[in-house]
């Protein structure tokens, strides 16, 4: 497709300059001045974020292996699919995933199967969560953070896709990664 590069110009903004007005440990906040395609300014406040990887873990009876906990910005207990950030620079996606479903399952899988990248919230920050399929489970014991307290689910695949129909699951990468391991 000739020209499909230049068909957004447009829309561009450009960075002027860039300021950062929180460093946390997971976090860094960012107060951007940027210039508008038609030359006005304007500011964008937006996260910076390490990255993540998370992975949908099905058993050979077709089950799908989910965590519950309480996540503290949202006020509630939630039924996800195991995640976790990128802990160190470098570290690879594939690598974050088999580490965080050993840690918050206890499984290690014989297969991982790249299904998607996902750009969790465009408006305000730059996570990207990358997310794997897991086949050919063997269970071992959970390695927790110390901050974590995780209940391990498991579920028909198909209630878990009910779950994410109904609203019951409203974590969005948990929701993708269902939608999408049920089309497998």
């Amino acid at each position: 497709m000739d020209g499909v590069e230049n068909i957004d110009a447009n829309l561009i903004e450009t960075r002027i300059n860039s300021k950062e007005i929180y460093h946390g440990r997971l976090l860094h906040v960012f107060r951007d001045e940027v210039r508008l395609p038609d030359g006005r300014t304007a500011e964008r406040e937006w996260i910076k974020h390490p990255a993540a990887a998370a992975v949908v873990p099905i058993t050979e009876e077709g089950e799908v292996i989910m965590v519950r906990q309480y996540r503290y910005p949202v006020r509630q207990v939630t039924l996800e699919i195991p995640a976790g950030k990128l802990d160190v620079i470098g570290e690879e996606p594939l690598a974050c995933a088999c580490r965080e479903l050993a840690e918050e399952t206890g499984c290690s899988a014989r297969e991982m199967k790249y299904l998607t990248a996902i750009d969790t919230t465009v408006g305000f920050t730059n996570e990207r969560i990358y997310i794997y399929l897991a086949r050919g489970l063997a269970v071992g014991p959970q390695r927790l953070d110390d901050d974590e307290f995780i209940n391990v689910v498991k579920m028909p695949l198909t209630d878990a896709v009910e779950k994410v129909m109904s609203g019951e699951i409203t974590d969005a990468k948990s929701c993708i990664a269902i939608l999408m391991a049920s089309r497998l």
